[in-house]
């Protein structure tokens, strides 16, 4: 109630222009005035579509991957002393930001890695990446990929650890092979805890990793067509103008449309299998 409610009543500050002498209550409305900069740029489309595209591509591949790695890490279970699988489940999620960052940076760098090593021995051309926009689409789809991907390992293992054995014994008297056991068993568990996560990531399908998209390509404005989205611009724009009041009606827009998406894709999934809908 105190982290969540009490500050709600703070979106007022959406609807007016806000000055820190009047404070929020006593500041002059402004109505819609401040939702304007969102739509007004020439870039509005791209912006936003760079948003919602970028987002359903991280929920699709993150969700693809983090499943096939934790089958591939369950059927490995058995080669593993206990703590050693351990280690190895709960690494990628440990695996920093900065650490990622770093590496990437490393990479792309135009004296890194790939230029003076992979270029060099493979005898490739050299890419300055930082004035090339066709390939950020993939370095971050790749990036992000690596980033979550541990999150969504651990989460699928729990799920997989959770199903009764007594299934797959059953099933191998049956004399299903591993792969139908996968289909027929392992996967139909894990379909709820896949439908909770995509859900939940649809509520974001407006928001962006601001650290992914505002540090990875260091703002370069030749990217600026495969790079920017909402939150990188909404956080240039307020560096510039300094108006809480456009701040907040942009994460009010945010909010209100991921909360109406989170209600859509819980009312499609509800329509297709009402006892894997979250509510």
């Amino acid at each position: 109630f105190v982290n969540y409610y009490l500050p709600m009543f703070g979106v007022i500050i959406a609807f007016k222009n806000f000055n820190y002498v009047d404070g929020f209550l006593g500041s002059p409305w402004a109505g819609l005035q401040n939702f304007k900069f969102l739509f007004m740029s020439d870039a509005a489309w791209q912006i936003t579509r760079n948003t919602i595209l970028y987002n359903l591509v991280f929920i699709v591949l993150n969700l693809i991957f983090a499943v096939i790695f934790a089958l591939t890490l369950n059927e490995l279970r058995s080669k593993f002393k206990a703590k050693l699988y351990q280690s190895i489940i709960f690494l990628p999620y440990f695996l920093s930001w900065v650490v990622v960052a770093y590496l990437v940076l490393a990479f792309l760098d135009p004296n890194g890695f790939f230029n003076k090593t992979v270029a060099n021995v493979f005898n490739l051309q050299t890419v300055d990446w930082y004035a090339s926009p066709e390939y950020w689409p993939f370095i971050l789809v790749i990036v992000n990929l690596w980033k979550n991907i541990g999150y969504g390992i651990v989460i699928y293992i729990a799920g997989i650890s959770g199903i009764d054995q007594e299934y797959y014994e059953a099933a191998i008297l049956d004399g299903a092979s591993k792969l139908q056991q996968i289909r027929y068993i392992t996967i139909p568990f894990l379909v709820p805890f896949m439908i909770v996560t995509t859900i939940i990531s649809l509520g974001n399908i407006f928001r962006s990793d601001f650290g992914l998209f505002y540090q990875i390509p260091m703002q370069q404005g030749l990217l600026a067509p495969a790079t920017e989205v909402l939150d990188t611009y909404i956080y240039k724009a307020l560096i510039m103008s300094g108006d809480l009041g456009m701040s907040s009606a942009a994460g009010l827009y945010q909010s209100v449309v991921g909360f109406f998406t989170v209600l859509t894709a819980n009312w499609i999934v509800g329509k297709i299998s009402s006892e894997n809908k979250i509510f």
